[in-house]
């Protein structure tokens, strides 16, 4: 099936927005729903277009000199929406900006983005407050708050209070700002981060967003009928490409969680009638061991979740899952299927895994300009299996996932970052900084995810600079150098892994350090899923002849207590208040889960 609804309006996010809400069905639909709140498509169309000018009064003088930027520290809220909603009227363009982000990091971004209008939420306003005299381009007036946590003071300016003064109500026929929009003006910029420096703005137009949210429907066979479930930040592009993009294609609705709750994640999904969610790995993994905690068993799983009624669940679709956690996700959850895909923000490169592909794989490569390319530049063979389904080619199969054309499909290039985008696509290669391999049926090539390059480590479905976090690292007074990598996960895609050098004399003081890098969240530049999973302590690091640390070497190792010997290694796990050491029984322990996950390859290497 698909949607029985038409739309014939100009290709902007406005323009089609316009037509859901003018149709005499569509316009009186649900299209989104946060905690006891829902607006229908002629309600998003008014909020929105209240907020384009309330964005174009503040804004004022719009040039070269003055952009039409706006950006927004937000949990998950309709305001966010409406926010989106409202600078795709005003042809402004939104930077979502990771609301983990603290200090010199948030100030560094908010200045590069020269955004003269910042929304943030009520529950985050003391970070910026902290900051505000480092902002460089932000009005004094420039700052609107979404009041979340009811009374209290605001450094800023109520939002929907300014809207109201300002505007008027949110009346769904009021005409939009007097602004000519088109498909490739840039409306949403969304951060992943660089190997150096501040994250990194992708820059996403009208058309990419529009183009990602009709394919994935389509692939889907969405319907208006259709509900999504968003846990995870709209300010990233999961829960926006898959969550609202997909719905507001075909006429459907989302709902939103402020953030992901495991245990909650169940109420949530029967509550609300969700059909479908966009996920990254390690949330899978969590709502499983939620279930298994709450009910004990699969038969009592199924009675009150598999088979319950109000379970209109039907697909989820995201990355970094395990094999196994998509099988049994699949089975207690009772759906259809489950769509694990490869691609990013960026995306240039995508895959889409259906039914009937390779176990674990991440779908076809249907673009024939997708290949594996080694450190030389050139293509590697596709993987040959042995029996058991394992590579005996490893070395020769696994490289980097490219793009080998003349332009580089959805990707449009950083904001303002033009190193950044040489060195993603020179030469005429798009490097993804990925690496995979193939398994070719037939004529048909699978992808399959290797993890990341040595710069980069993917976490939860999110690229980082592994410099970055040495970096923050580094600020401890014990440490003398520090060296961050991704490490094999079980359950998603990589774990994160330090080894540090101390300075003469230091000992390492677990609990300490674990203190210290919570802090670094609290009040430094340090997002969460930065902080490392594993920590190696180390007498000396081995160098390059350019006096680099040689990171593949302890990549190589990552926490292998058979390779490493009685090298000091330390972890955490979900709940620690404090890093432990890792022994022999810890580790045997680890492995097991590796060996469920049928990824204990992976430790072998």
């Amino acid at each position: 099936m698909s949607s029985p609804y038409t739309f014939d309006a100009p290709f902007t996010v406005g323009g089609q927005l316009d037509a859901r809400a003018a149709h005499p069905e569509v316009g009186q639909r649900t299209v989104l729903i946060d905690a006891n709140r829902e607006w229908t498509y002629r309600q998003l169309r008014g909020e929105s277009v209240r907020l384009g000018h309330l964005l174009r009064s503040r804004l004022g003088t719009i040039d070269d000199e003055h952009p039409a930027h706006v950006a927004m520290l937000l949990e998950n809220r309709l305001e966010l929406m409406s926010l989106f909603g409202g600078c795709a009227y005003a042809g402004a363009t939104l930077f979502g900006v990771n609301t983990g982000l603290r200090g010199e990091t948030l100030a560094g971004v908010l200045n590069q983005s020269k955004a003269r209008v910042l929304v943030v939420d009520q529950s985050l306003q003391e970070h910026v407050e902290r900051i505000r005299g480092d902002l460089e381009h932000v009005a004094e007036d420039g700052i609107l708050v979404v009041r979340s946590g009811g009374e209290g003071a605001l450094i800023g300016q109520e939002l929907a209070e300014a809207a109201g003064a300002e505007v008027g109500d949110a009346d769904p026929e009021r005409a939009a700002p007097d602004v000519d929009v088109v498909a490739e003006q840039p409306l949403m910029v969304i951060y992943t981060s660089g190997t150096t420096g501040l994250p990194k703005g992708i820059l996403n137009n009208h058309a990419k967003l529009l183009v990602i949210g009709m394919a994935v429907s389509g692939n889907m066979q969405l319907t208006p009928d259709d509900r999504g479930y968003a846990c995870m930040p709209l300010f990233h592009s999961n829960a926006m490409f898959l969550g609202f993009m997909t719905a507001f294609w075909v006429g459907g609705s989302l709902a939103m969680r402020d953030h992901f709750s495991a245990s909650q994640f169940v109420p949530d999904v029967l509550r609300f009638g969700a059909t479908y969610w966009n996920y990254v790995g390690e949330p899978v993994h969590y709502v499983l061991g939620a279930l298994e905690k709450k009910y004990g068993s699969a038969d009592a799983i199924g009675a009150e979740v598999t088979r319950n009624p109000a379970n209109k669940l039907r697909y989820a679709l995201g990355n970094g899952a395990a094999a196994p956690d998509l099988e049994k996700f699949c089975d207690w959850l009772g759906l259809e299927d489950m769509f694990e895909l490869y691609g990013s923000t960026e995306a240039a490169i995508s895959t889409f895994r259906k039914k009937g592909d390779p176990r674990g794989s991440v779908g076809e490569v249907t673009d024939a300009k997708v290949r594996i390319l080694d450190e030389r530049g050139q293509e590697c063979p596709p993987a040959v299996l042995d029996p058991d389904g394992k590579i005996t080619n490893y070395a020769d199969a696994v490289g980097e996932i490219c793009r080998v054309a003349d332009d580089t499909a959805l990707f449009q290039g950083y904001f303002q970052n033009e190193k950044a985008n040489t060195d993603k696509y020179r030469d005429g290669v798009y490097h993804s900084g990925d690496l995979g391999h193939i398994v070719q049926r037939d004529e048909t090539r699978f992808l399959f995810f290797d993890g990341r390059t040595d710069d980069w480590i993917r976490k939860d479905g999110e690229n980082f600079s592994a410099l970055q976090v040495a970096r923050l690292l580094q600020e401890h007074s014990d440490v003398v150098l520090a060296a961050a990598y991704g490490v094999p996960c079980a359950v998603s895609d990589e774990h994160v892994m330090v080894a540090l050098k101390l300075r003469p004399g230091a000992m390492f003081d677990p609990k300490q350090f674990f203190d210290f890098c919570e802090n670094s969240i609290d009040g430094g530049g340090m997002d969460r899923k930065w902080f490392p999973d594993f920590l190696r302590i180390v007498d000396e690091f081995e160098y390059t002849q350019t006096e680099k640390i040689l990171v593949r070497n302890l990549k190589k190792l990552h926490f292998d207590l058979n390779r490493l010997g009685d090298a000091p290694v330390f972890f955490r796990e979900r709940g620690d208040e404090s890093y432990r050491p890792l022994d022999a029984s810890s580790y045997e322990a680890l492995r097991a889960d590796f060996a469920a996950a049928e990824k204990l390859d992976l430790l072998d290497r």
